[in-house]
């Protein structure tokens, strides 16, 4: 569910948070879904509960989760939320693009890179 990149300077927490929200936009966690433990996740991840907790405390604050006392945390329902997902995914994007332009990639080559990304998952969920 959850892969780190720990050559990525990004801490621990941001990345758990990133891919949450992604996870929780892209509709592979359910609304209302309970999420693993802060324990059973830190376990599993090889990290320090506290890393999980203040990912899981993120993502609370900025609405992706709720948690209920004694339960768990559960994936809140807000459609609203994968529109701030996507266009914070999208603007992200624009940046990319205007870094790519400025280095001088031509706009048939950033349509070349979509096209292969949009085909090779594609191809991963066949």
């Amino acid at each position: 569910m959850i892969i780190l990149d720990y050559n990525d300077k990004r801490p621990i927490y941001e990345q758990i948070v990133d891919k949450m929200q992604t996870l929780i936009a892209g509709g592979a966690l359910e609304p209302d879904e309970k999420l693993p433990s802060v324990r059973s996740l830190a376990v599993e991840l090889s990290i320090n509960p506290n890393t999980i907790q203040r990912a899981y405390s993120e993502l609370e604050r900025s609405g992706f989760i709720y948690s209920v006392k004694g339960r768990g945390n559960f994936v809140r329902a807000d459609e609203h939320l994968k529109e701030k997902q996507q266009r914070k995914l999208l603007s992200a994007l624009e940046k990319q693009l205007i870094s790519c332009k400025e280095q001088g990639i031509t706009r048939e080559n950033i349509l070349a890179s979509v096209d292969k990304v949009y085909e090779e998952v594609s191809n991963d969920r066949d």
